[in-house]
């Protein structure tokens, strides 16, 4: 996925997002705070599970997999806090980017309670290594790459929750 376009293409995000409503990867739902907090709460648990086993680098590849899964959670609460379900990781990006972000020609959210091309980039590396660490038999991860994920991560979950906060509160 081309983040870089997608951070310049207005018109290709809608465009994704229109493709992943038909496919229905992208389904519209009543408000659910209760599944907004739930999807929060398995993010942290996840990150609770890496803090747990961080030590051993000989399971770094389960790391890596702890790791997205607790993005991904953080990610799902944004979507759920729109009022969308996602049942595509592509599609979550694409609703994250149309939803969270800022276009040059539109800026809806405040800088820091938006998602950046950064977040974008460490969601699609992440997905990326996950499934590096779940499907191929010889790839190996750094301890020092696992701890620069878990840093970023553990940042995305608390912007993740300020976005939220911030909405409920607005």
């Amino acid at each position: 996925m081309d983040i870089e376009k997608l951070f310049n293409d207005k018109k290709e995000v809608e465009k994704q997002f229109s493709f992943y409503q038909r496919k229905n990867h992208l389904i519209k739902i009543k408000k659910d705070k209760d599944l907004v907090n739930a999807h929060i709460e398995k993010a942290k648990h996840n990150m609770l599970f890496f803090d747990k086993n961080k030590d051993s680098d000989e399971f770094n590849d389960w790391l890596i997999v702890t790791l997205y899964y607790a993005l991904y959670h953080s990610v799902l609460a944004l979507i759920v806090n729109k009022e969308y379900n996602s049942k595509n990781h592509s599609a979550s990006l694409i609703f994250l980017i149309k939803y969270y972000s800022q276009f040059k020609e539109d800026i809806i959210l405040l800088q820091e309670l938006s998602i950046k091309k950064e977040d974008a980039e460490l969601y699609t590396n992440l997905k990326e290594d996950r499934h590096k660490a779940s499907y191929e038999t010889k790839h190996n991860f750094q301890t020092d790459n696992i701890i620069e994920y878990r840093s970023k991560v553990i940042d995305f979950i608390h912007k993740a929750e300020d976005i939220i906060q911030n909405t409920i509160n607005t």
